[in-house]
């Protein structure tokens, strides 16, 4: 890693990686692997480009526009864009390397890969957001397609962008092909694509509460500490409401809304949040309608793992590096047992070392960890359906995405229990490691396939 710049999150998410690696037997058994690790740090190809574009003053703006084509040993680069003002190299290249062995892990054939800009959409009118979409299809277009790189929303690039982007991209090329995923219901997007990642981050914790349990709980009366407040945390609280838990958090940039009550936050009231959200307001402004003053308490500048009393399951669902090594200690104190990521390295190292030394030294009494390249996976799951549903030129039934969604799901954490348990033996009456089995099971299908094609040797 020496002959790379300081890029801090990529550097994490390597380290993260390699470290689960060199602590299991792959090593040994396989030494070669060392080779195609080091191969497969290093991005295939990464773009980097102006986005110049006009605002509603007439006035000339410009953004950085990146797409980091990360590794296509498995299939078509795949992988979201993020419009925010912190997007740079070093987070591009951790969520695109992270991808790589999330889409690995999903079973489908579909390579890594991440993008994006420094572009802000709040405070934009909806006319220059769809002016700057357009202008940064202008140069993104060049470099993708659907059997090349299909983007997916991320961040800041909701169904609507993905539909201005689509249109770009269409006028651009003269193609009507599945060169983006998110797309809307009547021009080939994918029934469930939006509840995708949500849904499948609770379907990947029910398995590990039914294996904890020897198939003898499930989400009904758990408590559920949810961060976040978009699309993963809303559909993440309404099919774990659905299935009997109590949500007692959601949050967003500015702190975190606690529900003080028994029910905890109901379905009707995460649709108002949800509808509050697509006008760009925060929650604070949530806290304060009659619907919510006297059932939920909103503190400011806060995350809510330290707020939320007695929890049973929390799941980080807003951005990287949500949970720290202290309020992971928070967290067992308050009774998790089970922490799964929605969001991508929601976890900082300080926390996943936390959790780990607790799930050795605790047992079966112990809180169990999942990574996000896992439990999140959902998401990028139903784009690849929603990519062979392009590719027939078909549109499956809701019942039937959610099947498969739920089919995959269930592989993925069987996929790295299995090679956690085969990897890294765990001490008698320890839950494997399901970070150690997930990076395992990931890095070993694209090192296979990187060889089987030459990548290295």
């Amino acid at each position: 890693m020496s002959n790379i710049p300081a890029e801090p999150e990529f550097e994490q998410a390597y380290k993260e990686l390699v470290s689960t690696l060199e602590h299991s037997s792959l090593f040994e058994k396989k030494p070669e692997y060392k080779k195609a690790l080091q191969v497969a740090a290093i991005p295939e190809r990464v773009i980097q480009f102006r986005v110049v574009w006009e605002d509603d003053k007439g006035q000339v703006q410009v953004n950085c526009g990146y797409r980091v084509q990360f590794n296509s040993a498995l299939g078509p680069y795949k992988g979201g864009l993020r419009f925010h003002p912190t997007v740079n190299l070093s987070i591009l290249k951790f969520l695109g390397f992270e991808q790589i062995f999330k889409n690995a892990l999903t079973g489908l054939n579909i390579g890594g890969g991440k993008g994006g800009a420094d572009f802000d959409p709040k405070g934009k009118s909806d006319n220059e957001i769809r002016k700057f979409c357009v202008a940064f299809m202008r140069e993104l277009g060049k470099h993708i397609g659907a059997d090349i790189d299909v983007p997916a929303g991320d961040i800041g690039v909701s169904p609507r962008e993905i539909g201005w982007l689509f249109g770009a991209y269409r006028a651009q090329t003269g193609l009507w092909e599945g060169v983006l995923t998110g797309k809307g219901r009547s021009w080939g997007g994918s029934l469930i694509r939006p509840e995708a990642t949500g849904y499948g981050l609770v379907y990947y914790v029910q398995h590990m509460i039914q294996y904890a349990s020897g198939g003898k709980e499930s989400f009904q009366g758990k408590r559920v500490a949810i961060s976040g407040s978009g699309n993963v945390a809303q559909y993440a609280a309404l099919k774990a409401i659905e299935l009997g838990a109590t949500v007692i958090s959601l949050s967003d940039s500015k702190g975190c809304l606690i529900a003080t009550g028994e029910k905890g936050i109901t379905s009707d009231e995460i649709s108002l949040i949800s509808k509050l959200k697509v006008e760009r307001k925060q929650l604070t402004e949530v806290a304060t309608t009659s619907q919510f003053k006297d059932k939920y308490k909103y503190i400011e500048g806060a995350r809510p793992w330290t707020h939320v009393g007695k929890v049973d399951v929390a799941l980080p669902g807003a951005t990287q590096n949500e949970v720290s090594g202290e309020e992971a200690e928070a967290l067992i104190k308050a009774g998790a047992k089970f922490i799964a990521e929605g969001s991508n390295m929601g976890c900082s190292q300080d926390a996943i070392d936390t959790f780990e030394a607790n799930r050795k030294s605790k047992k079966g009494d112990a809180i169990w960890y999942a990574p996000g390249k896992a439990a999140n996976a959902g998401g990028v799951a139903v784009s690849g359906l929603e990519m062979a549903q392009n590719s027939q030129r078909i549109s499956w039934t809701s019942e039937e995405v959610d099947n498969k969604l739920k089919g995959i799901m269930e592989e993925c954490f069987k996929n790295g229990l299995q090679t956690a348990k085969e990897y890294v033996e765990p001490a008698e009456g320890e839950f494997p490691s399901l970070v150690a089995g997930s990076n395992i099971a990931g890095f070993k299908k694209v090192a296979a396939a990187m060889f089987d094609q030459g990548d290295w040797w």
